[in-house]
């Protein structure tokens, strides 16, 4: 197994094999509680104009999303497991659209087969590489914007590549918490930061919480379906 870690927009264009395109705060994370509350499906595009098409389209889909980490104007919700952690989405279909995560998605064209990354579902992640006997596995962490390379994400590809390397890493939510908190989830804890919650830092980093692995299908060259694989 030919395991590489790739970073950014660049790295998401360059993926090779099985792409895992990760984006802890929040995209992925966001996607992981959604499919928690029992969504049927996540349409992921990063244009907002399509997102608004699609909605227009089907009234009855939900709108989630953000630019620079703030609620797109007349979405339902934002980029936020914090807000959507309650929300029944019993049968219903999600449009997402991010800053980083949907666009790695959508630029990720060389890849055989794609599926997104976080912590909440990092160990699933991993169960599913190893039982797909896949040859080459790109892990790409996208960082801010997908320019800027951030702590969150490229933690996230460590502990991946350790653990598919069977390798002895010891994470958990109080050590994830004293690594992160005071750098890359400072803005969290940041009043003056619009549609930024505590709450979404510590959902993020629940580190395994879930058992499933989000699957993404290009249906559109701009448009990807995602599906929980349980």
């Amino acid at each position: 197994m030919n395991i590489c870690i790739k970073k950014l927009l660049a790295g998401a264009k360059s993926a090779k094999g099985l792409a895992v395109i990760i984006d802890v705060f929040r995209a992925f994370s966001t996607c992981c509680y959604i499919f928690a509350n029992n969504a049927k499906n996540i349409i992921v595009t990063d244009n907002i104009e399509i997102a608004f098409k699609l909605k227009q389209n089907h009234p009855e889909y939900f709108l989630i999303g953000e630019r620079d980490g703030k609620k797109i104007k007349n979405f339902d919700f934002g980029n936020s497991p914090y807000e959507i952690q309650e929300v029944d989405f019993t049968e219903r279909t999600v449009i997402l659209t991010t800053s980083a995560g949907t666009k790695g998605l959508i630029n990720a064209s060389n890849a055989e087969k794609i599926i997104t990354g976080s912590f909440v579902n990092a160990d699933a992640i991993i169960k599913y590489i190893k039982n797909g006997k896949f040859k080459n596995i790109s892990l790409v962490a996208m960082g801010n914007n997908g320019k800027v390379m951030n702590r969150e994400d490229l933690l996230c590809a460590r502990y991946l590549k350790k653990k598919l390397q069977n390798k002895k890493v010891n994470y958990d939510k109080d050590k994830l918490e004293s690594i992160l908190k005071q750098n890359a989830g400072s803005r969290f804890f940041n009043r003056s930061i619009k549609d930024s919650y505590p709450q979404d830092f510590y959902l993020s980093i629940d580190i395994n919480k879930f058992d499933f692995v989000v699957e993404a299908e290009r249906i559109k060259k701009d448009i990807f379906l995602l599906k929980n694989t349980n």
